[in-house]
């Protein structure tokens, strides 16, 4: 027989454990200001306890909640929720962010007759349309995906009847299931003229060589003139390749409105930040359950001590939601005057060449905040100045050190790729290795691969993809 020892084993754990003060502070902080008025409504509503304070002096909410605070006396019509408050919807300082384009097709499927059963499958097949307005499945894999995942029963041929017919809404291209598809697309929608017709036969027949900018092949076999390919290749040009990123004002009857979380001014020679609040209210510890309170402590029963619970619950939330608020208030201004801080001499002018290099560790190291703080700030944030609204992720930037050893911005460089490659011979057009030279003129050391990478960030295609005839 095997002898089985049994023992026992310590183990001291470190673990770190966010208060529910942190966690609601965390959760206020990536919330934008447009947002952060609805999440208050919220909470106002959810939450009795909880009331706008009209003095605008906010009440701090008392750290240990005990009965002896509330022994005034309340008046009863005081005891009933009342939320609505005062008109919520102030005059924000916006700018317009064009609505996505789902609702527009929606919209217009909604003129269409069709069927309770085609109309579903209609609704399934746009919300498979992705943000460039590509809907980028095969027929037999969306009836797939529209017999099993939406559980309506279809055949490949009646999902490839329903996308033609979203094929032909605006705006035009929509729904295509490739570049070549959307464009030929958005040819088919317009007036056919001599240069579209040509235009559309390159994309029907000839599209790879297009592609790869072999016009002496194109002109060979279509028996063309340079002049007339030319027409057809401008004609194309004209058209979007991304109906869904760039969709016109006349599809959209809605924007998003984007208020801006802070508003720089200058006085003089100095920068002033401020943060509007809009309409978000104060808010102080409501003291119209009292009695409530009261009552239930002195009651001995089940439903009293039920109820005593409920009310410390609610004011322990309560208190935590209005320290959240706070220390919301406070980080976002930290980091945006330490943003400003590290970039005065941009904001002074906005003259973009002034902008350092910044990334989110310098602006943790500048505030004490760990670095994933600092990212919830920036992310969905907006700054107005007296030269624009940005967003705060527009500010950051890497750096690289130029021929004088002074760190420059790696915007400053695009800038430069961005400019050399506008000016270019565009039956020439430079090489990544040839910018690298411009570059290395200019007091740049920026290696090739680097290069291709900023040329990519900035969606500008490789040399051979810009030639012109």
């Amino acid at each position: 027989m095997v002898k089985q020892s049994l023992s026992i084993q310590q183990k001291l754990l470190q673990t770190q454990r966010l208060s529910p003060v942190q966690i609601q502070t965390v959760k206020l902080i990536q919330l934008p200001t447009v947002e952060l008025l609805p999440r208050v409504q919220k909470e106002l509503e959810e939450n009795p306890i909880l009331e706008e304070d009209e003095s605008a002096e906010p009440e701090d909410a008392p750290k240990n909640v005990s009965i002896s605070e509330y022994t005034d006396d309340t008046p009863s019509y005081r005891l009933y929720v009342n939320n609505q408050g005062k008109d919520l919807k102030p005059q924000y300082n916006t700018f317009q962010v064009k609505e996505g384009f789902r609702q527009s097709l929606e919209r217009q499927l909604g003129f269409c007759q069709l069927s309770d059963h085609d109309r579903r499958i209609a609704l399934f097949i746009i919300g498979m349309i992705d943000d460039d307005g590509y809907l980028r499945r095969a027929s037999d894999m969306l009836s797939y995906d529209v017999s099993v995942k939406a559980g309506i029963e279809t055949t490949e041929e009646e999902v490839e009847q329903i996308v033609e017919l979203i094929q032909t809404f605006e705006p035009a291209g929509i729904g295509a299931r490739d570049l070549r598809e959307c464009l030929l697309l958005q040819l088919q929608a317009s007036a056919h003229t001599p240069a579209q017709q040509l235009a559309e036969t390159i994309l029907q027949d000839y599209f790879e060589p297009f592609a790869k900018k072999h016009y002496d092949r194109i002109v060979s076999r279509l028996g063309i003139t340079e002049e007339q390919l030319k027409e057809a290749i401008a004609e194309i040009r004209r058209l979007n390749p991304s109906p869904g990123g760039q969709i016109d004002d006349s599809y959209s009857d809605q924007a998003q409105q984007v208020v801006p979380d802070f508003v720089i001014d200058l006085d003089g020679d100095q920068l002033e930040m401020t943060m509007p609040r809009y309409s978000v209210p104060e808010l102080r510890i409501n003291r119209r359950y009292a009695d409530t309170l009261m009552n239930a402590a002195k009651s001995a029963t089940r439903e009293g001590k039920e109820a005593e619970a409920f009310v410390k619950q609610k004011l322990d939330s309560a208190k935590w939601f209005i320290e959240a608020l706070k220390q919301r208030q406070n980080t976002l201004r930290n980091t945006m005057n330490a943003i400003i801080e590290f970039q005065k001499d941009y904001f002074m002018d906005g003259d973009e060449t002034k902008l350092k290099p910044m990334v989110l560790k310098n602006i943790a190291e500048k505030t004490g905040y760990d670095i994933s703080t600092i990212s919830r700030v920036v992310n969905s944030k907006y700054v107005q100045t007296h030269f624009g609204v940005f967003s705060l992720k527009y500010f950051f930037s890497e750096g690289l050190t130029n021929t004088e050893g002074e760190e420059v911005s790696t915007r400053e460089v695009k800038n430069i790729l961005t400019q050399s490659i506008g000016e270019e011979d565009k039956r020439k057009p430079l090489t990544d290795e040839h910018l690298v030279e411009v570059l290395k003129e200019k007091g740049y050391n920026v290696a090739r691969r680097t290069v291709a990478k900023y040329r990519e960030q900035l969606g500008i295609p490789v040399a051979r993809l810009r030639k012109e005839i």
